[in-house]
């Protein structure tokens, strides 16, 4: 089994530097997805959203009166 790992990892070694084939180069579609990404982040915040996440913020009616532990 670890012979067939050891044939693997050496012909993924064979590969040149900074060529097409090379694994830890960027890939042509980094900076495409880099760049969608950012979009995404930079989109603003739906109103409704907004008003979902204030509602999560408010504290419940039930722990405001009085329950303690049971």
């Amino acid at each position: 089994m670890d012979d067939k790992n050891n044939s693997h990892s050496k012909a993924h070694s064979g590969r040149a530097v900074g060529g097409k084939d090379d694994p830890m180069s960027k890939p042509q579609w980094a900076d495409s997805l880099r760049n969608l990404y950012d979009s995404v982040v930079d989109e603003p915040i739906p109103d409704s959203f907004k008003d979902l996440l204030a509602q999560l913020d408010e504290p419940k009616n039930d722990d405001a009166a009085g329950g303690g532990a049971a």
